[in-house]
């Protein structure tokens, strides 16, 4: 491992200060991902600022009746949390169907959030990366995509967000709190993460500086049931292939709202906001459910490993909402 310098901050003022003032700097809280990310040598920050003993981990109601999730607040804690397995069944069974027990219990809500790609090619130093090297090429296209997007993809980049846990938050309508040298702001987690665009090494809208501080759930609507289905290779520790994160609203038949989102598909969370037009207003049918699918995965790319993802994220979302509206 590449040597580096070990800071701990005292407060989220002096963190924020510290990363402006030193740049290359990388926060440190669970580390599931970025000690990874250093032994492979994907990352050699020459400075680490240790955040995990700031009070940034308590999960409370706010005061509107949304639910504030701590930032380092622990993924096994928040899936464990009595609010979040009675309000949002989606965010719990999403965190719980991510990594290992041993993994949820250290990594944080933050971080999970951070992670970064688990394509193989960016993983592995001695191939080219756009997302790690900028201009030296994406080798998957014409290798190894079995993982990688059909939505939302480009020529410099084919590479998927590996997090459950921003799935569920992105159907959620979920809020960010970050605190840079200018105070804090507040966004929709769906404006968090960036589509590759030119600059797929750019995973976020943060700045270096920047430190997420909490993450605000609204409260739930009356009425909502949601869940969380992972497609993956093995039933434990794996990526989705493709998963979904829905939440559904019936009031006399018909459904009055619908919020879902894809994992496994795409550099991103994708909000799937065609399939929610097709679906408000309509009572529930396979025959509504398919074409609120079809709507949705009209434009995607395929490349010659993943054509697959296709029929598997239609069949996906059409058993989550089954599921969903037989409740």
């Amino acid at each position: 491992m590449i040597p580096f310098t070990y800071e701990r901050a005292r407060d989220v003022t002096g963190a924020v200060d510290f990363l402006r003032d030193n740049p290359g700097a990388k926060l440190l809280a669970g580390g599931t991902n970025l000690v990874d990310h250093m032994k492979l040598g994907v990352a050699d920050p020459p400075v680490l600022v240790d955040i995990s003993r700031l009070p940034l981990d308590e999960i409370g109601e706010n005061p509107d009746g949304s639910l504030r999730l701590g930032a380092t607040a622990r993924n096994a804690d928040t899936a464990a949390h009595p609010l979040v397995r009675r309000r949002y069944p989606v965010l719990s069974r999403a965190l719980l169907s991510g990594a290992s027990p041993q993994l949820r219990n250290l990594a944080t809500n933050a971080g999970n959030l951070l992670q970064r790609t688990r394509c193989v090619y960016f993983q592995d130093v001695t191939t080219p990366c756009n997302k790690r090297s900028p201009g030296s090429g994406c080798s998957a296209l014409g290798g190894y995509t079995r993982h990688h997007a059909i939505l939302g993809a480009s020529e410099n980049c084919v590479a998927t967000h590996p997090s459950d846990m921003a799935v569920a938050l992105t159907a959620l309508d979920a809020r960010v709190v970050v605190q840079g040298p200018d105070g804090e702001r507040e966004f929709d987690v769906r404006a968090l993460h960036r589509l590759p665009g030119e600059h797929p090494d750019r995973d976020t809208v943060l700045e270096p500086h920047d430190v997420i501080v909490a993450i605000n759930v609204p409260a739930p609507r009356p009425g909502a049931v949601s869940t969380y289905r992972k497609v993956r290779d093995r039933a434990s520790y794996a990526f989705a292939l493709v998963s979904v994160g829905a939440e559904l609203s019936i009031d006399g038949g018909v459904i009055d709202d619908a919020r879902i989102a894809f994992g496994g598909v795409a550099h991103k969370p994708w909000r799937a906001e065609r399939a929610e037009s097709v679906l408000r207003g309509n009572r529930p049918s396979a025959e509504l459910f398919a074409a609120a699918a079809d709507a949705e995965l009209t434009d995607a790319q395929v490349l010659e490993g993943n054509a697959y993802k296709v029929p598997l994220a239609r069949r996906t979302l059409m058993a989550t909402l089954r599921e969903l509206s037989a409740r």
